[in-house]
Formats: structure tokens, sequence, C-alpha cells
């Protein structure tokens, strides 16, 4: 028996028989179980019961046995001085207050129903398992996962809000300059996503902002400072990028910084963070509010119509600065798009709206329920189990579900859980 499974059971009072008497003899209402604590301190503040003819107004300690109480250390807490019920699951020694007063106990273990109880059992004993309730999880109700799948898409969108407000702040409320680091973040993709990151990070985008009308010098600035121009190559275009960006790095007084290096190994060409960066680059030069153009957008298609964008001329026919390619636009696919709308973009205008008190929470659920479903091991394992990802949402949701509850065991605190515990 774990704790958790008591703080689950006294939170929603789910007890076979109501009748509660604590060990003692007395008989115990509750009126209020109290707010749940995840700090230090008791499990729950401000519970309001009555023990037998007294009304009582304080806190609630959890434990699996009475002495667990020792074991802590409580009786030489003072934060514990204001418990007014002691809620194990086995009893096994009385405690006292610091003044020697007896505190009431309730062992809970002849109050659970045994069907949740086992219901718990099977959830988390057994063999090693992807998730807990992978046998159970393909009988939940329809309507129940829905619900839970959209809530979980919010509390990933919140969880994103973290890095996004951080941004905010470093930046002064630039949300120009934060739109272009997390773009740069999605960009270099799993590999060069760090690298990417702390790249557009050194970058004062007030100089992009000068810059992005002129591609090449754009491209300049861009490779340079991505310590791309720092080798000698017998290339006309790389030599040209190498003397402009001397210039730029003069005029703007700008420091090389060598840092980690950008990853070609086991990328696909079109992947190569030289064609990452081209394409960053003529996104930049073709939209130049380009944080405007997306808040104001709110149609898939038009979407990627700014996306739309395809490499300079010499990167046509380049991956790198050593070799010619065949020629291709090397344009930014949709389902690279999907990918910026779900990482970046989506996230981006959830956070932007909402500060504004203009976030329509179902117009921006709907467009995600438009893109497609990302493909990986979490959504694959997920379809292995009946559990089928039709959209970003979904996925993005099944990603929040696999990643901060079920691999957590936090199963008590996720819908499915609590469900298969109550219903088996």
């Amino acid at each position: 028996m774990k704790e958790d499974f008591i703080a689950y059971i006294w939170k929603f009072q789910s007890f076979a028989n109501k009748k509660l008497s604590s060990v003692q003899g007395e008989q115990i209402q509750v009126q209020y179980a109290g707010q749940e604590n995840k700090n230090s301190g008791p499990d729950f503040f401000n519970a309001q019961l009555r023990i037998g003819d007294q009304k009582w107004a304080g806190n609630v300690e959890l434990h699996v046995k009475s002495s667990d109480w020792y074991v802590h250390g409580h009786e030489k807490d003072e934060n514990y001085d204001a418990v007014i019920l002691h809620v194990v699951w086995e009893h096994d020694v009385n405690i006292y207050r610091k003044d020697k007063a007896l505190i009431p106990t309730l062992e809970l273990k002849t109050y659970v129903n045994k069907e949740v109880q086992h219901n718990y059992q099977k959830l988390f004993i057994g063999s090693r398992k992807w998730i807990n309730c992978e046998n159970n999880i393909g009988i939940i109700d329809h309507f129940l996962l829905d619900n839970w799948l959209e809530r979980l898409y919010i509390e990933r969108l919140e969880q994103k809000a973290k890095l996004i407000n951080q941004l905010l702040i470093s930046s002064k409320n630039d949300w120009e300059s934060v739109l272009f680091k997390l773009l740069a973040k999605n960009f270099g993709l799993k590999i060069n996503g760090d690298v990417f990151f702390d790249w557009a990070n050194r970058l004062d985008f007030s100089i992009i902002k000068r810059q992005q009308y002129d591609l090449e010098s754009l491209e300049a600035l861009f490779f340079g400072q991505a310590n791309l121009l720092n080798d000698t190559v017998e290339d006309s275009y790389y030599l040209h990028l190498q003397k402009e960006y001397d210039y730029i790095k003069s005029k703007f007084r700008l420091i090389d910084r060598l840092g980690e290096r950008f990853q070609f190994f086991r990328l696909r060409p079109n992947n190569f963070p030289t064609i990452r960066l081209a394409q960053l680059a003529a996104l930049y030069n073709q939209h130049q509010n380009l944080f405007s153009k997306l808040i104001e957008t709110t149609q898939l298609k038009d979407f990627y119509s700014i996306f739309d964008i395809s490499v300079s001329t010499y990167w046509k026919t380049h991956y790198s600065f050593t070799a010619t390619s065949k020629k291709s636009t090397k344009k930014i696919t949709k389902n690279f798009v999907d990918l910026l709308l779900i990482n970046t973009i989506i996230p981006l205008k959830f956070i932007y709206l909402k500060q504004l008190g203009k976030l329509n929470v179902e117009e921006l659920l709907q467009m995600t329920r438009e893109i497609k479903s990302e493909k990986n091991t979490i959504i694959d394992k997920f379809n292995d189990l009946k559990i089928n990802s039709k959209n970003a949402l979904e996925s993005q949701a099944l990603i929040q579900l696999k990643n901060e509850y079920c691999s957590k065991q936090l199963c008590l605190q996720c819908s499915i859980g609590n469900t298969l515990i109550n219903y088996g």
C-alpha cells in the first residue's frame, strides 16, 4: 500500500461505509476533507470534521502505518501541531501531540471498498508493462477519453508556456524575438534543436530586422554567427558571404562564439543545418512582420501559404558549400510546417491571446484537430493498444499522458486510472 492511494481515498472520500469511527471509538463526520498539500507539511490543510460531539477545523496527516508519524519525526515538528486527524491504512500505535494529547486516528483498511483495493493492486502490481493500464485502457469510454485528452492537450500548452514566458522576460516582451528563437529551435529538429536555440539566443534580433530586406546579407549573418564561414573553401558564394559577414560583424561589433557545432552526421540532406538556415533566412526575408501575420492567421491553408518559400538560388543546387547537387527548390514541406504549428505557433498564439484576454480555446483546439497526428514511438505504442491518434491534438495529448502520468506512475491523478480503479 502507498500513501498516494490513501490520499486518493481521503480526497475523494471513496469509502464503502460512510459511518466512520476512530480507532478510539469516536464517530467521525467529514464535512470537508481539506485542501491537498503537495509541499512539505501535513497532507491536507483546513479540513472540517466532527469527531464525537466536537467540531474541529485543522489539518489531516496520512501514513501507511500510524508509527510512520514517529519514523518521520512529526512529534518534534510544530508544523504538525494543528493535525486534528491521523488517517492511516493500518493502526499499530497511538500518536500524541507535543502537549501529550492523543490524536484521533482513522484506520482506512476497514472502510475501503474491496473491489477498489483489488483494482488498485491490479493496476500497480504485476509484471513490468509499458503503461500500468495497458491491459484495460481499450475499454475506457470514448467520451471520457476524448475529454481527458483535451484537458491533457491544454495542460501541455500550459507546460510549453513556461519557456515562452522565460523568453519574454529575457527579451523584455519582444514577441518577434521570442518567435524567432522558438522557430530556430524547431528548425534544428531533435538533433540540432539545442544548438539552433543557442545560436538564436546569441543573435540580437534587432540586427536581423535591419538585415532581413537583403537575403544575401541575412544568410551571411546567419551562417557567420553559426561558425559556418570559418573554413577555407574555394567557392565564390562562400567567399562572398565571408566578405559580407566581415562587414556585418564590424558594423554591429559582433563576437564569434564557438560553442557547440551543428551536426550533419546521419541527417538527410534536406535536414542539413545549412539548408535549414537558408530556409529560415528566406522566411524572414519574405515576411518582415512574421509574428503579426501568424497571430492574425486562423486557417490552416493560410499558414501553409506563409511558409511556402524556397531557398536562395545558390542553395537550390547545393546542400553544403563544398559540393553541388541536383537542382531543387528545397521548400519547407507541409509536414514540417505541421511540426512548427504544433511546437511553436499554436503555443505562442495560446499565450499571446490569453494575455490579451482574446483567447478562443475552441477555435485553437479545432485548428489543432485539423493537423495530422504526429508519428513517433509513443503514438505507435498507443495505436497498438487501440488508442488511435487521429490528429495533432490527440498525439500531443498522448505524449503528455505518457510522459507526465504513465511514466511517473501518477495513475491516481489520471482520469483513465481513476475510472479503472473505481469501476474495474
